[in-house]
């Protein structure tokens, strides 16, 4: 199990806690000093079933830099998408815990991080 986190993230430390409680194997991934590649970020985002949009976190001061709220959502613009949160990692929402089965989560609700906790 990985789960990508920002140290200075609230949401990020419970979720680690709550792993931790669980007494759950996992590896913290400190995404915003080792960013996932194009590669990684889309395989993550089609493991969750989502959209490079629908993880972005456009309140960001570099999502205002870029405009990406008026950025088109759609098919043809994915991989500008993906892109930009490869280069501003800031951009992805926080934290995703991936699985070893393959389930993968943004887990900001203790619910969450409990449903990719081993039976």
């Amino acid at each position: 199990m990985e789960i990508w986190v920002n140290p200075a993230c609230s949401k990020c430390r419970s979720a680690v806690s709550l792993l931790d409680e669980a007494g759950a194997e996992y590896t913290v991934r400190r995404y915003l000093e080792e960013p996932p590649t194009a590669a990684e970020l889309g395989e993550v985002l089609d493991r969750l079933g989502l959209e490079p949009w629908d993880v972005a976190r456009t309140a960001e001061p570099v999502a205002k830099e870029l405009g990406l709220k008026e950025w088109p959502k759609d098919p043809a613009n994915r991989d500008r998408w993906i892109e930009a949160m490869v280069q501003h990692p800031k951009l992805i929402q926080r934290p995703i815990i991936t699985a070893d089965d393959g389930t993968t989560v943004v887990a900001r609700t203790p619910e969450a991080v409990r449903s990719v906790l081993p039976g």
